[in-house]
């Protein structure tokens, strides 16, 4: 048993506050992380807003990337010393998900995750005797966690920490958006709805897969510029005219790949309406539960259009993390663009004030 700080959740439309917490040594099949960088991601944001419901207190953080400190008995993927990055979607590599190569859709260990304990059902924090609860069985918001072995992904250790975290949600689902779920094709067009984390990625996962035109689409003029800086060829502002720009910037037909990066079935609608008769409309923001999303049948059927949803990207956590690190070191991924600011866990609260007043890029929490 250690003591650590960590940022703590305790009620919603309250800020995280950083306390002490005790943290339990590692069971078996388990991981010590102490952590090097964490994103500051929507994600977390919606424990406060009340969009995701969780118990409390919870250590938020999902994003995160560190050195392994100590092992649980039976751990074999990982070593003490390793840099690890956390994946966020624990699996249990035995299902019919897991052996088809979707180990995100594993269903297996789901209402742990969202129970807000690890795979056994029980807490490793804890604090004055009660239990305290990990976010998608990561808790990267503290100077340590402990995790299951299938969320701590080694990578060679020049990758920097914070590349490392980022590599942990927003790259793989950005980037296996475009690389995995979608594979488009070098020459492409491309439409990305949305310049958050996510959609910032999937433009760097566009231009890694050579696509020759990548049109933005965001309310902020200032993240439609730091769009164009990752790679986009042209940004276009939100608004009743978009369908018709995205069409005007491709010969009138529209995207052959487009993007919905948010999560609003509105903007899902227009994207379908953006992507030409024969492409490929990937949904990859996710829209807040019982809401609808209305697509035309008949233009879907007589246009011939592929609708599908991708969810962390599609990825093989072990496959492709390394595959990113790989694309950064060759240069086809600039992460160091990505991450425009950094902070102290002390200063979480100024960091999500930064996220949700706009602040465009990547910021991360540093240890």
């Amino acid at each position: 048993m250690r003591t650590i700080e960590a940022a703590l959740f305790r009620e919603v439309g309250k800020p995280f506050r950083v306390e002490e917490v005790q943290l339990e040594d590692p069971g078996p099949g388990e991981v010590v992380v102490k952590l090097q960088a964490a994103g500051v991601c929507h994600s977390d944001w919606h424990l406060v807003t009340g969009a995701t419901k969780v118990p409390t207190p919870m250590v938020p953080g999902h994003e995160g990337a560190g050195i392994v400190a100590a092992i649980g008995p039976g751990v074999s993927h990982v070593r003490v010393g390793d840099l690890v990055a956390l994946n966020w979607a624990p699996y249990c590599g035995g299902c019919f998900y897991c052996l088809e190569g979707t180990p995100a859709l594993c269903g297996e260990y789901l209402p742990q995750k969202w129970a807000g304990t690890l795979l056994d059902g029980t807490t490793r924090l804890w604090q004055d005797d009660r239990p305290v609860y990990h976010f998608t069985a990561t808790a990267c918001f503290a100077e340590y966690t402990v995790v299951p072995e299938c969320c701590a992904v080694p990578l060679p250790p020049d990758v920097p920490p914070a590349f490392a975290a980022v590599i942990g949600c927003a790259v793989t689902t950005g980037v296996g958006a475009v690389l995995s779920k979608a594979q488009v094709k070098a020459g492409s067009s491309v439409a990305v709805f949305g310049c958050g984390g996510v959609g910032l990625c999937t433009i760097l996962g566009a231009v890694a897969a050579g696509a020759s035109r990548i049109i933005a689409v965001d309310l902020s003029p200032e993240k439609l510029a730091f769009a164009k800086a990752l790679g986009a060829t042209e940004g276009i502002l939100a608004g009743e005219d978009v369908v018709a720009a995205v069409r005007a910037a491709t010969q009138g037909r529209g995207a052959d790949y487009s993007f919905e990066c948010v999560g609003i079935p509105a903007l899902q609608e227009q994207a379908f309406d953006a992507t030409r008769p024969g492409g490929t409309l990937v949904l990859a923001g996710i829209t807040p539960t019982g809401t609808t999303t209305s697509l035309p049948g008949a233009l879907w059927t007589r246009q011939e259009k592929t609708v599908c949803g991708t969810y962390y990207g599609t990825c093989q956590p072990r496959r492709d993390f390394p595959r990113y690190a790989d694309l950064w070191r060759q240069g086809q991924l600039p992460l160091e663009k990505l991450i425009t600011r950094t902070y102290t866990l002390g200063h979480v609260v100024g960091a999500y004030n930064d996220l949700v007043s706009g602040a465009v890029g990547r910021g991360i929490i540093t240890f």
